[in-house]
């Protein structure tokens, strides 16, 4: 998926390494999750673009993050109210 927005374009992307507990989606995630002891692990991807590359942007991600047959994760859209710079001459 990294290397597909890559590809189209989009290169400030932030990767993160997300541990923790889940609310089950359903009997078979509570199940597995119970069997495995484990904490589930997840990959979270951040990307900032604007308001016209939304919809290009979730369609990679929908298409190239997709694993084997059920629900592989959400693609969350927010909007960023502002960006501002550390540093620099405006500092």
């Amino acid at each position: 998926m990294v290397v597909q927005l890559r590809d189209a374009g989009y290169k400030n992307l932030s990767l993160l390494d997300i541990k923790g507990t889940l609310k089950p989606l359903g009997e078979r995630e509570l199940a597995y999750s119970a069997e495995a002891g484990v904490v589930i692990s997840e990959v979270q991807l951040s990307l900032v673009c604007d308001d016209n590359q939304v919809d290009e942007v979730t369609a990679i991600i929908r298409k190239t993050g997709k694993i084997g047959p059920n629900i592989s994760g959400w693609v969350y859209v927010t909007p960023v109210e502002q960006a501002l710079p550390i540093g620099g001459k405006e500092n």
